[in-house]
């Protein structure tokens, strides 16, 4: 417990954050569309990541510069590129919202999510399976930051465990198996007042500046 205590806690304060693919699990939760699958997807791609940390792969990066440099652009542009995606989504759905008719926003509140009703509607998300993994696959293994906070950060706080680095490794993974189970059941059981178009615009500006906050900060650290 010495290790696995202190893995969870730092992998839980690194998913928790809003991000990518916390968004991802929250769209399929509110869409009720393959939010068991998206969820344990994100699970077993965290466990793979920290395991090849923990394994060493996370000191390689960090002995060599150029390429934990190269991994950390490459992180800094997918998480601005991400980041305005958001805002913009946020942003426009103002109008829409504002212009919306007294009529379907009580309905978008009371009754089942509406098609076109907020970032709810089942057209925001795949409706066939391979076509969620896909989607959530994308904002986990194409997103160099998911690299940086568990393969270099977990990985290299495991390492200061000398022999007991697995069991701080077991806790890092048993953080995103609660953390994304419990997400997606949450989402998922209060779909209906999650899909109200001014939390999604919210939620979606939440997302775009704590982006655009992380990749400032990752920029910081070239500096």
């Amino acid at each position: 417990m010495q290790s696995i205590l202190p893995g969870f806690l730092v992998s839980i304060s690194l998913i928790a954050a809003i991000g990518a693919q916390n968004a991802m699990v929250l769209r399929h939760g509110i869409a009720r569309s393959h939010v068991a699958a998206v969820a344990v997807f994100c699970i077993v791609s965290d466990a793979i990541l920290m395991s090849a940390g923990t394994a060493g792969f996370g000191a390689a990066l960090q002995a060599n510069p150029r390429v934990l440099t190269a991994v950390t652009l490459l992180g800094v542009a997918f998480l601005l590129a991400y980041g305005a995606m958001s805002l913009r989504s946020a942003w426009k759905s103002l109008p829409a919202r504002a212009t919306a008719p007294a009529s379907s926003q009580s309905k978008a509140t009371d009754g089942d999510p509406q098609e076109g009703e907020g970032l709810s509607a089942k057209g925001t998300v795949a409706r066939t399976l391979p076509g969620a993994i896909a989607g959530v696959a994308a904002v986990t293994w194409l997103n160099p930051h998911a690299y940086l906070d568990t393969v270099v950060l977990v990985g290299s706080v495991a390492a200061s465990y000398g022999e007991q680095r697995w069991w701080f490794t077991l806790g890092a993974i048993m953080a995103s198996a609660v953390w994304f189970s419990t997400l997606a059941a949450g989402a998922r059981t209060f779909s209906r007042r999650l899909a109200r178009p001014r939390t999604w615009t919210i939620i979606d500006a939440l997302t775009g500046l704590v982006m655009i906050g992380i990749a400032v900060k990752l920029l910081v650290g070239l500096a």
